[in-house]
């Protein structure tokens, strides 16, 4: 493990990324898995992007919904995956002091943001399928424009305070951040203060944004499926549901490993501290690498979009 100097009395200016500091020796074989995983979702994501700019059957609200899902998807994917790479292949551990607030400040507001967009896209199937005749007239590009809207100002408002209290901070001691990313926490405890309202703010906020989303996301799919088993048709059922199973499948994997990351961190010695980092790190790249697979797989007009794009 790389020590730091001590620095009382000195401002800290950088930080040093230790990424695990229980596999020194062996951490880079990591990029293994992280690197394929980095060009497979920033390709998918890219492809997607593009398909949807070029087919005009695309240009719809539900796809355009999806189009923001996997812009939010690439900047998470490059804030985080370039700089762990660089620490395992070149030891590029340094970190300059905004830098590394930069990249809490870009994590914290959008992974949120990318909350919130699943809960844009449940609205969207909660509509299309339990009031058909007037979804022409809800979901429409206005409708697209504002959720933008309201997905950006709502969850800056409400994660900007986490980095700046952390920047707050006097770091007049060590700078070695036990972690491959600048995750709040992290950091924070390595200031000479009181980090308990850090604690406390990014513990409300994290709970009260992407629960409510949860708790709503999950309120729709209830609706769903009330009106679903209430269709005479087993085929409009079927079909309904096939709509949205994407959907479905990406929201579970992507609330599944959040819980699992955020009950492991705070299992505290009982499990690894490398257990946390690992998932903290998978989770800004797997779903970003599973979305668009998941939905260029499954829904009909994207795949066909996909190959009239490479045929031409």
């Amino acid at each position: 493990m790389v020590q730091s100097p001590n620095r009382t009395g000195t401002q800290v200016t950088e930080f040093l990324m230790i990424c695990f500091p229980g596999m020194q020796d062996t951490q880079h074989w990591l990029s293994i898995i992280l690197a394929p995983l980095l060009v497979l979702a920033l390709g998918a994501n890219f492809v997607l992007l593009f398909t949807i700019h070029q087919e005009t059957s695309l240009h719809e609200p539900m796809y355009y919904l999806l189009a923001i899902l996997s812009m939010i998807d690439v900047i998470l994917c490059l804030t985080v995956i370039p700089k762990v790479l660089l620490i395992f292949w070149f030891n590029m551990k340094p970190i300059s002091f905004v830098g590394c607030f930069l990249q809490m400040f870009i994590m914290n507001t959008f992974l949120p943001m990318e909350s919130s967009t699943f809960l844009a896209m449940a609205y969207d199937r909660y509509v299309a399928i339990c009031h058909p005749l007037r979804y022409p007239s809800i979901i429409t590009e206005q409708f697209v424009i504002n959720a933008a809207i309201f997905i950006v100002l709502r969850n800056l408002l409400a994660t900007l305070p986490t980095p700046v209290l952390a920047a707050r901070l006097n770091y007049c001691t060590s700078n070695v951040v036990e972690n491959c990313i600048c995750a709040n926490i992290s950091v924070a405890k390595l200031s000479c203060g009181d980090i308990h309202l850090n604690k406390l703010y990014q513990f409300v906020s994290v709970w009260c944004l992407l629960g409510s989303d949860l708790v709503l996301i999950l309120l729709s799919y209830c609706l769903i499926l009330r009106v679903v088993m209430s269709q005479q048709s087993g085929g409009a059922a079927t079909k309904a549901l096939s709509t949205c199973g994407s959907h479905l499948i990406l929201i579970l994997f992507f609330y599944t490993l959040l819980l699992v990351f955020i009950f492991t961190n705070k299992a505290g010695k009982k499990i690894p501290s490398e257990v946390p980092i690992l998932l903290n790190v998978l989770h800004h790249l797997i779903p970003p690498a599973l979305n668009p697979i998941v939905y260029g797989v499954r829904t009909q007009e994207i795949k066909q979009g996909i190959i009239k794009l490479l045929q031409h």
